[in-house]
């Protein structure tokens, strides 16, 4: 005689099924917390922002990743740091670009983090670099113990709007881009513009992609300024003019500007929108659970496009290569007007970005698309713009359609360039 099925249960999430107990059903859950926050300073032996989570006093041990251009320019001052503070550490440079992340320097931070015998719950290992860096630093985090706290301070412009701000970590790997990788944030990220004054323009304009990328897709306002102030932001390195007679006290910039009569300066609204607008995506679909993401804006044809073409694109720029193949696809659909279309172009002009590469062949957007579709559960899921400030998913591009825009692409930028 068949027995019947039985469900026990022996806590909450817990559940045992027949009797005799034939599986069980195990349902859990990990809710996620995590801080960023914007500061002044950082590496000022009176701020002490970066130890704020040292257990006590004395005895405190810190592991530092950075890159070798940031080593370059800051590595006197963070060593000095943590030595004002009595901070027993070690920095471990690593190669810096596009072409060094992989697993090999994975590899290389879990191997130095077992030499220098780190406490995996008390002493968070601290990432100082660009989003390459991050990524790596994070990357290994998750892996080593099975997770280590970590915390970021991005000193490139799109480790600061973009790489910073998220949960995902990764590697390029077999020839693609971010192959290998995990979903797991940084305890904490620190955001401190002042690192932006010595990067060159190039990389500047690289972060300004991932801004237009959300000004493109969810918010007009910023379109609207990056337009106004782009080419000034991209000399002043995002920099802020300074206010005399407004005090640094914890209070948010923005009560404090009310209080004085004064709004945001373009440089600090934009950022702080092109943050807030990424993390409004972010927060309610982290596991990337769902597919259909309007910051996936820019990241259909670009993986592609940047591994080809490494090391002559950065990341942002191929990212910027994909957007303005997506506008004009866009316009040919009637989504967006050829007077949109041409302000985009120009926008990007003025942010020093490229519109165009000798990549963007049918062949190769083609491959990038079916890729694409891989990653996506089947589906092309491809965001386009529908003006400026909003998006629509389509699933029904064809390599015609592809080619035909690139095409057209060329002949816009010929005509630019003439």
């Amino acid at each position: 005689m068949q027995q019947e099925t039985q469900t026990t249960h022996g806590n909450d999430g817990l559940f045992a099924v027949g009797s005799p107990v034939t599986h069980w059903s195990v349902q859990t859950s990990n809710p996620v917390q995590y801080e960023i926050r914007a500061c002044e300073n950082l590496l000022d032996p009176a701020n002490s922002t970066i130890l704020e989570d040292a257990p006590g006093s004395g005895g405190r041990r810190r592991f530092v990743v950075t890159d070798r251009v940031v080593n370059s320019l800051y590595g006197e001052r963070i060593r000095a740091y943590f030595a004002h503070h009595d901070v027993d550490h070690e920095v471990l440079v690593l190669d810096d670009g596009e072409t060094h992340k992989s697993m090999t320097e994975v590899l290389r931070v879990t191997e130095a983090l077992d030499a220098f015998g780190i406490d995996r719950r008390r002493e968070p290992v601290i990432a100082i670099g660009g989003g390459v860096l991050m990524d790596i630093v994070g990357f290994a985090a998750s892996l080593y113990r099975r997770s280590t706290p970590f915390i970021r301070i991005p000193t490139t412009l799109i480790g600061l709007v973009d790489a910073g701000v998220g949960a995902k970590t990764g590697v390029n790997h077999n020839g693609h881009k971010n192959r290998l990788g995990t979903y797991f944030p940084a305890d904490r990220t620190l955001l401190d513009r002042s690192f932006l004054a010595t990067l060159d323009e190039r990389h500047i304009s690289n972060g300004l992609a991932e801004i237009l990328k959300i000004a493109l897709i969810k918010d007009a306002r910023l379109f609207d300024l990056l337009e106004q102030h782009g080419a000034d932001l991209l000399r002043a390195r995002l920099q802020s003019p300074a206010r005399v007679g407004l005090t640094p006290a914890d209070v948010p910039v923005d009560q404090r500007l009310a209080a004085h009569g004064l709004h945001l300066d373009p440089a600090t609204e934009v950022v702080e929108r092109a943050i807030q607008g990424m993390l409004e995506e972010l927060q309610p679909n982290l596991w990337e659970k769902v597919l259909e993401r309007v910051v996936d804006y820019g990241h259909t044809f670009s993986p592609t496009i940047e591994m080809h073409a490494l090391p002559a694109l950065l990341h942002g720029e191929a990212v910027a290569v994909d957007m303005a193949l997506t506008t004009v696809m866009a316009e040919r659909r009637g989504l967006v007007s050829a007077y949109q279309r041409d302000r985009i172009l120009t926008v990007m002009a003025r942010l020093g970005l490229p519109a165009w590469h000798p990549l963007c062949t049918q062949e190769l957007l083609g491959d990038a698309l079916r890729d694409t579709v891989r990653h996506r559960d089947g589906k092309q899921r491809l965001p386009l713009p529908v003006g400026i400030g909003s998006a629509v998913f389509v699933n029904d591009v064809t390599e015609t359609e592809l080619g035909a825009a690139a095409e057209e692409l060329a002949l816009l930028m010929a005509g630019v360039s003439q």
